[in-house]
């Protein structure tokens, strides 16, 4: 899986762009930042500090500002920027560019392409896609399910319960992400978004029943195409010497491509129902995020009844 760049086409297919220069060839033009670039600079022959890396834009102002320059220096400064080996330009609210652009980009293999949208529109848009696309990506072994709109990321030993949780957690209403190999790439330095491989979407496997076609069995709301990773909860075989956390006043964390993630271990063995505990967490979770801490009202309780206790005394 290659996360460190995507074509030009797809953003041409998945954006709706409309390529002006249709004769030359984009399945081999790439994209490889995220961040867009607004030409105003440029234009006015100010070249510091500028990233080709970038896809840019040419919006009104820009246009505006182009009309004012002569025409040699308006061939200047696009000879320039097609020498810098740009990826592509998007012209927004249908601008459309002038010959001599066209003339020079298209010479030298570059992408004219135009939007509809306003240029505020379209940097908001290709920005927020290609922060998903191009974000850092593995993958990991585990099962990633939606509960209660909490994405629960469920690791472990393989064999210790992981996908039978999943399909119970499905059975009870909630949603199907990835079994076995979920992809998660880093969108934020505060999130992560889980989503399945093309090959494994839409199936889990338990063992002694095989693959399960989770969509054609529990139908098409049991499955979620992709989700922010909030929890993750690491099943471990039950031991009778180790000392369980029972009360839960420190939340654990894990790091995931720089990201820290709440984490729970939870101890399994025969008679634990894993789902439940599972839905238990992502409340529990949901909850002390929207600032609600259990401990806090037991000991509240506890304070209350020891002054009761003593006052009866």
């Amino acid at each position: 899986m290659d996360s460190n760049k995507i074509k030009v086409s797809y953003i041409i297919e998945k954006q709706e762009l409309k390529l002006i220069n249709k004769g030359i060839n984009v399945s081999n033009t790439f994209i490889q930042s995220s961040d867009l670039n607004r030409l105003g600079l440029f234009l006015t022959g100010f070249y510091e500090k500028f990233d080709h890396t970038r896809v840019q834009i040419i919006g009104e102002a820009e246009q505006t500002f182009l009309k004012t320059l002569d025409n040699s220096k308006k061939e200047s400064r696009y000879k320039k920027l097609a020498e810098l080996k740009i990826p592509c330009i998007i012209y927004s609210r249908n601008i459309i560019p002038d010959e001599k652009a066209i003339e020079i980009f298209t010479k030298n293999n570059i992408p004219i392409l135009q939007s509809s949208n306003s240029t505020t529109e379209v940097i908001a848009e290709l920005t927020r896609y290609l922060k998903v696309k191009l974000a850092p990506t593995i993958v990991s072994h585990g099962v990633l399910v939606d509960v209660y709109g909490e994405g629960i990321f469920i690791t472990g030993e393989s064999g210790i319960g992981k996908s039978e949780a999943a399909l119970e957690l499905i059975k009870r209403g909630h949603r199907l992400v990835a079994d076995d190999a979920v992809v998660i790439s880093k969108v934020s330095d505060v999130t992560l978004l889980g989503s399945s491989t093309d090959v494994t979407r839409g199936f889990i496997e338990v063992r002694g029943i095989g693959i399960i076609d989770v969509i054609r069995c529990y139908g098409t709301e049991s499955v979620l195409e992709k989700q922010n990773i909030n929890l993750i909860i690491n099943l471990v075989e039950w031991n009778e010497k180790t000392q369980y956390d029972r009360l839960g006043e420190e939340i654990k964390e894990k790091e995931i491509l720089g990201n820290k993630v709440d984490y729970y271990e939870i101890p399994i063995r025969p008679g634990r129902n894993i789902a439940i505990i599972v839905e238990s967490a992502a409340v529990n979770h949901r909850s002390r995020k929207m600032g609600f801490n259990p401990i806090e009202k037991l000991e509240k309780r506890m304070i209350k009844r020891k002054k009761e206790n003593s006052n009866e005394e």
